[in-house]
């Protein structure tokens, strides 16, 4: 489940009105969320622990009359570490708020795991344990003596396998019998553990692993995985693979996403657009409200959903694909070493990545680091990663202007280099800021830290695709929508408000001139991105209009859509732009301040004006530093 950042959900305060509270704990990649899902189906609720950014989900379930609420604590390796996600679990588990606590370990990793229930008996006895991925064991060739684990922890320990709901009837039946039980005495507070105890617990889980782990006599079928991993996780064929899979993702969202946003566009726009304008005029209602409405919010807001959905509908859930498949963990461990090397943590990799569906989503996912020095480092470059709403400029700059200067057989093959290219450099520029940080107003020691690689498992196809369409892509589209309606009325506003005879569009158009010119750009081109702050989806569009707004050749205020050949008629015949011109939008679409979302979404993860300013203002600076470099050396040559 991913988290959102919304304080205001109300989930610390929710009224209880179950009859057991039932808490799921676990290690990470122990199958935790996969048997919240499993449990709760999607009868579920997201949003942080109270006074904190750690993501909480909560579901239900009904058994037998009964009404469970289930809460999935943070995944933690022990409940004696510092750190935000350990300090909100132990805290929940202290205040006494759960009947019954579920605690999942990863049958293949079972020393390990056996250690966080050795903690968490120490802080309460109401525990059934559900000994996950049982199958991956017994293809593994190990046998678990789950008898021998329940007569020495003392109690219930019930095998699973998540993610095809085996077993969990009987997990249920367990907890339901847990629950039934009086409560003991409070348990022992997290600050009275000692290294001693610490030790000891270690041990304690060795022997209990040593004892109940055994084999079946056959040869384990692990084979393909290692092969795998010696292939993914490789110095040279790693980063290869990884590249290849990402290019791939890419493709086919900028691919598949082609076809859909012309259907909604057709939908929404050129039918769904006049019957607005139809509908309002035939109320009655004003010129200038009809203009105002139809013309700006509703045409503002249509382009984003037809630009942005069909990409988010495709990228999120091949990325949450490729998390299931258990790949993920491997690109953060590629990535480890140049992070490391850039001064920021290794999970930043997996944070960037995020950004390429959303920056707002990248910025959330910033969680999955302890430290707050890096996890600021990941904030302020997470900009770098080029989001959705920016994939349609590149595209359309790369294919028109840049695939015009080579033969028309090389054109397609030129501007997506092109486009491939711009992303590579966010990645340069992300890695040369996180060092730069590092080293001057972010120093610190970098963090080490451990990441498991989990293993292999085949994703449940429709139900990843299901979820992350409902949590991932409608959430952000939901954003994104919010800040486009006022975007297009500002649109149509400056448009449409005439000073002196003239348009305030084309005032601030010819004001914004001459720095444009010194940045390879034009007025036009620093305007729509002024009016496009709320969502980048509506730059092309709002630099359409203002280019034949300007010129006196288009409609007032109203966002303009067109073929990929009209496109370069009106920025090349109308806007005079050259290749020049499109090189630098192209920098100036990976090198600009975020969108209105990404930057609400920062102010409330740090809650800091200071970052959030940093955040805002660098990504600004470096565009205007670069595209002024390129426009003069440019020029000389």
């Amino acid at each position: 489940m991913t988290g959102h950042d919304c304080d205001s959900c109300g989930l610390s305060t929710l009224p209880v009105r179950h009859d057991v509270v039932v808490a799921l704990a676990g290690n990470p990649n122990s199958g935790k969320s996969t048997l919240f899902n499993a449990l709760t189906g999607l009868r579920q609720r997201v949003g942080n622990w109270s006074g904190t950014t750690v993501s909480r989900a909560e579901g239900t379930y009904r058994l037998d009359g009964t009404a469970y609420r289930v809460v999935d604590l943070p995944g933690v390796t022990s409940f004696w570490a510092a750190g935000a996600e350990e300090r909100v679990a132990a805290e929940f588990l202290l205040g006494a708020e759960a009947d019954v606590t579920v605690v999942v370990v990863d049958a293949l990793r079972l020393e390990r795991h056996l250690y966080l229930v050795l903690q968490l008996l120490r802080i309460t006895r109401r525990v059934v344990v559900a000994l996950n991925m049982i199958d991956e064991a017994e293809r593994a060739g190990v046998v678990v003596d789950v008898r021998h684990l329940n007569r020495e922890l003392g109690v219930p320990v019930v095998p699973v396998v998540a993610r095809t709901a085996r077993g969990v009837d009987a997990l249920l039946a367990a907890v339901a019998t847990t629950a039934r039980e009086p409560r003991a005495p409070g348990g022992t507070d997290v600050e009275e553990f000692s290294d001693d105890l610490v030790t000891a617990t270690f041990a304690d889980a060795e022997r209990l692993a040593t004892e109940a782990v055994g084999t079946s006599g056959r040869a384990p079928l692990r084979t393909f995985d290692q092969w795998l991993d010696r292939a993914l996780t490789h110095r040279v064929w790693g980063f290869a693979t990884m590249g290849a899979m990402f290019f791939g993702v890419f493709w086919l969202t900028i691919a598949g996403a082609a076809v859909p946003s012309d259907l909604l566009f057709a939908l929404l726009v050129d039918h769904g657009h006049p019957l607005v304008r139809g509908l309002l005029t035939g109320i009655g209602a004003p010129g200038w409200l009809v203009g105002l409405t139809a013309d700006g919010v509703y045409l503002g807001t249509a382009w984003v959903i037809a630009v942005m959905l069909p990409p988010m509908a495709i990228f999120f859930p091949l990325f949450t694909l490729l998390e299931d498949f258990g790949y993920l963990p491997r690109v953060a461990f590629n990535l480890d070493r140049l992070f490391h090397g850039s001064g920021a943590h290794g999970k930043q990799a997996l944070t960037m990545m995020m950004g390429y569906g959303c920056n707002a989503a990248g910025v959330t996912a910033t969680r999955i680091i302890d430290s707050p020095r890096e996890r600021l480092i990941a904030i302020v470059t997470n900009n770098f990663s080029i989001c959705n709403g920016r994939w349609p400029t590149l595209i359309l700059m790369g294919t028109v202007f840049v695939g015009s200067v080579v033969p028309p057989v090389w054109a397609g093959v030129v501007g997506a280099a092109t486009v491939v290219a711009v992303a590579v450099l966010g990645v340069v520029v992300t890695l040369a800021v996180s060092w730069l940080l590092s080293r001057t107003v972010l120093r610190g020691e970098v963090s080490v830290y451990s990441l498991e690689l989990p293993p292999y498992r085949r994703p449940q196809l429709w139900r990843t695709i299901y979820v992350s369409l409902i949590d991932r892509t409608v959430k952000v589209l939901r954003r994104a929508v919010v800040m486009a309606a006022p975007a297009g009325a500002l649109i149509w506003i400056i448009g449409n408000v005439d000073v002196g005879g003239v348009s305030v569009a084309v005032h601030l158009v010819r004001g914004l001139d001459p720095v444009g010119m010194l940045l390879g750009l034009n007025g036009v081109v620093l305007l729509a991105y002024v009016v496009a702050v709320p969502a980048n989806e509506i730059v092309v569009p709002a630099i359409l209009m203002l280019t034949l707004a300007a010129s006196g050749t288009g409609p007032a205020g109203v966002l303009i859509d067109a073929s990929d050949t009209q496109a370069y008629t009106v920025l090349a015949h109308v806007g005079g732009w050259t290749v020049l011109t499109a090189v630098n939008l192209m920098l100036l679409s990976l090198l600009h301040n975020p969108c209105s979302t990404t930057i609400l979404t920062i102010w409330k993860e740090t809650r800091s004006l200071r970052w959030t300013s940093t955040a805002t203002l660098l990504p600004l600076a470096l565009g205007v530093l670069v595209t002024f470099t390129t426009a003069t050396l440019a020029r000389w040559l």
